[in-house]
């Protein structure tokens, strides 16, 4: 019995047993339990027998999936649960069943209506069997009432809390630069930008800035270590010792010195172009703007005065 009560589900609010696992029980081919239902089909109204719907389909499956895991790894360690996945999906109850196929879901009613259909000795014996089984789940909702009541209404309340937090990650979560102003004494909101920015940097970051000293490396210090930094400038005020120290610890660092540009710009990874409003050695002091410049022919032709120029090492 305990055997049947675990192939009935509940789905669109009726206890259910799939066409494959009726198929089983009754011994016969799932291709001829479904033929049966299709040459009677004016007798098997929704109340008997249904098709699942695609959603439905691919949720019975993570349950079923899902609860055996639980089952049968509970006593196990993680590397053993890992390797038991794979054993539990082949032992699935749908095993074979590709989505081109939808099952058919059998209530109460349906077995026993299909059980006269086939009129077969095993079919009706075991359609007796399931029948009692489904009296037996009924018994156990109705007991449990209370129970599955509280359980959905914790539910609702978990739902209701996941949509709240959910809200609070997303204002939480930075949005992306557009542009931005920032006043005198903003050190600290410029200096976070500008970090920002060069943690976006998978490969490579370009700073174009005729005014750099040391503070530049504090900055950079941020960025992932297999991103490479190329400085162009007319002003550096990096001494060799520096620029070694940093490179041989958070990667390569390049200066090129160029008397070509009068603003500021920050270019990543090729891709992305940002206009500084103040040199980086003064974030914060004075009443300034980053804006990122989304036209790409901006980006173009300032790559291509860098190329044309040979400015980069």
């Amino acid at each position: 019995m305990d055997d049947l009560k675990n192939l009935i589900h509940i789905i669109r609010g009726k206890q259910v047993i799939l066409d494959n696992d009726v198929a089983k029980l009754y011994n016969y081919e799932t291709r001829v339990i479904n033929q049966t239902v299709k040459r009677n089909i004016a007798r098997f109204s929704e109340n008997f027998c249904f098709k699942l719907t695609y959603e439905e389909y691919e949720s019975l499956i993570s349950q079923i999936v899902t609860s055996k895991i639980t089952f049968k790894n509970k006593h196990k360690s993680n590397k053993e649960v890992l390797r038991s996945q794979f054993v539990i999906l082949e032992e699935n109850s749908l095993k074979g069943k590709h989505t081109k196929y939808l099952p058919y879901a059998f209530t109460e009613k349906g077995i026993i209506m299909l059980a006269g259909l086939l009129k077969n000795d095993i079919a009706i014996e075991a359609s007796v069997r399931i029948v009692n089984a489904f009296v037996e789940m009924k018994k156990f909702i109705t007991n449990n009432a209370d129970i599955f009541k509280r359980l959905t209404t914790v539910e609702y309340k978990l739902l209701d809390h996941d949509e709240k937090f959910n809200e609070i990650i997303a204002k939480l979560e930075p949005k992306e630069v557009k542009e931005q102003l920032f006043y005198d004494g903003q050190i600290y909101d410029a200096y976070s930008l500008i970090v920002e920015i060069f943690e976006k940097a998978k490969k490579e970051i370009v700073i174009i800035d005729n005014y750099i000293d040391k503070k530049i490396l504090d900055i950079l210090v941020s960025k992932q270590n297999e991103v490479n930094v190329i400085v162009i400038t007319k002003n550096n005020n990096l001494n060799k010792l520096d620029i070694e120290n940093f490179s041989l610890q958070y990667g390569s660092i390049n200066i090129a010195i160029s008397n070509r540009f009068h603003d500021r710009f920050i270019i990543i990874d090729g891709t992305e172009l940002y206009h500084i409003g103040a040199s980086l050695k003064d974030l914060g002091k004075k009443c300034f703007g980053i804006t990122k410049i989304e036209d790409i022919e901006y980006l173009r032709k300032l790559n291509k005065i860098i190329d044309n120029n040979k400015i980069c090492c």
